[in-house]
């Protein structure tokens, strides 16, 4: 096993995670090591906990008994697929069972996974259809933005405003605000008074990865002129 520093130095192109850090992370992953389950498994959960994630906002549209419910589940499996994505690079990097092919398993279903969740929020109760579809293609964009400008020379950037995890932070909380307030909490607003806490955090992401995408393509062209 190697620390998080020597893991950093190593990995510069790593996305900085401070939980990984701590004690229950690496306890957690010495405990996925223990059961025999590799990193690209772990992916591949992660993924699958996305769109289960998707599933769960898409069926709040129907109002029913369960609406509460399948919000809050939604929420915990947003945070089980972010959960994955640090165990799946703490088992890889730091306890040496990295593959050849872990960069595609890191990488493909991490895309799968924002659009899943993006556009199932959209369909979801209080959702905008558009702002899904507009969300999803924003992340998928801000992603490319970092791999292309990385491809080019410039140093990896997971910078924000609205990177990864402030997506998904943004969604877990409007999902947690529509599954745990009272009725009389709720609002809605839009051409149609139709749009409620979901689209607002869609609608949000939207313009917080637009703007992180231009970020990140100015400092990658200032990197690159400087090198």
């Amino acid at each position: 096993m190697i620390d998080s520093e020597q893991s950093r130095l190593r990995y510069p192109d790593r996305r900085p995670i401070k939980a990984r850090n701590s004690r229950w992370a690496r306890a957690a992953a010495r405990a996925l090591i223990s059961l025999g389950i590799s990193p690209n498994t772990i992916s591949v959960f992660g993924m699958i906990a996305a769109i289960a994630a998707g599933a769960s906002f898409y069926l709040t549209r129907y109002r029913g008994r369960l609406e509460g419910a399948l919000w809050i589940a939604g929420a915990a499996l947003v945070l089980m697929r972010l959960l994955a994505n640090m165990f799946d690079g703490m088992v890889a990097i730091e306890w040496g069972k990295a593959t050849r092919i872990g960069a595609l398993y890191n990488e493909v279903p991490d895309r799968i996974s924002d659009a899943a969740v993006l556009i199932g929020s959209g369909y979801a109760a209080g959702g905008s259809v558009e702002f899904g579809y507009l969300a999803a293609c924003v992340a998928l964009f801000v992603s490319y933005v970092r791999s292309m400008a990385r491809t080019a020379g410039a140093p990896s950037d997971f910078g924000g405003p609205m990177a990864k995890q402030q997506r998904m932070f943004l969604v877990i909380m409007a999902a947690l605000y529509s599954g745990m307030t009272p009725a009389e909490w709720s609002f809605t607003w839009g051409p149609q008074q139709e749009w409620g806490p979901i689209a607002s955090a869609l609608a949000l992401v939207v313009l917080g990865g637009a703007l992180t995408a231009a970020l990140r393509l100015r400092r990658a062209a200032h990197a690159l002129r400087r090198s």
